[in-house]
């Protein structure tokens, strides 16, 4: 599946972010959303393929909103320069691992995880960390896992140990994460493949033991 009309589309709304040219470019917009959720049901079936928990979803219904919410951001450019989806067990990653994929020229990617966990859930991610840090670091230095991530993404963690954490445990640089979520980049040379349904569902395949570990932490 080639995605070089969403690339085109993505490209030319980065420079024309205004509601002028985006009503006037409605129906190249309807074509590029057209395609993408195409590309998400292909992917959706690529990643059914090892993740039965996917199989209550449509599709079709998992790719974000292009608007953006621009209430309380300095940028106020209306539209997103990206298309993205996020594919859970119950829908687009609301409080639950799973994987979300990114089209952007440049700047396109796969991710998974828990992106956003409540305190809660936040909680009893530590705990299980906490418990179980050696089928955890199983995972993280899994062959196929470092393949493609080199650890869980290092952003937005605490600057000392969570509640109930002394400073001193030997894990603690992975405690004080806020949010568990790995990353892996695509060039625009591997995202137009015709092979790239194939290849960002590989890479969800390298996140999947994440993914279940983070969900029988929460369960």
């Amino acid at each position: 599946m080639n995605l070089a009309t969403i690339q085109s589309f993505l490209k030319a709304i980065a420079k024309n972010n205004n509601r002028q040219w985006f009503e006037k470019s409605k129906p190249k917009y309807l074509e590029a959303k057209t395609l993408f959720d195409d590309f998400v049901e292909a992917l959706h079936k690529e990643l059914l393929k090892f993740d039965e928990s996917l199989a209550g979803l449509n599709p079709r219904k998992l790719a974000f909103r292009i608007y953006r919410d621009v209430r309380f951001s300095k940028d106020k450019r209306p539209y997103k320069v990206n298309m993205g989806a996020g594919l859970s067990a119950h829908g687009k990653m609301e409080q639950e691992p799973g994987y979300y994929i990114h089209i952007e020229p440049g700047k396109s990617f796969i991710a998974g995880g828990f992106y956003m966990p409540n305190p809660e859930n936040l909680a009893k991610i530590r705990q299980e960390i906490d418990y179980n840090t050696k089928d955890f670091l199983k995972i993280l230095n899994d062959k196929k896992f470092k393949k493609y991530f080199t650890g869980l993404d290092d952003f937005d963690k605490l600057k000392t140990a969570p509640k109930g954490y002394p400073k001193d445990h030997p894990h603690i640089d992975l405690l004080k994460n806020k949010r568990f979520i790995v990353t892996h980049y695509f060039t625009d040379k591997e995202v137009l493949d015709k092979k790239f349904v194939k290849t960002a569902a590989e890479v969800a395949k390298a996140i999947k033991p994440l993914n279940d570990f983070l969900l029988n932490a929460i369960g």
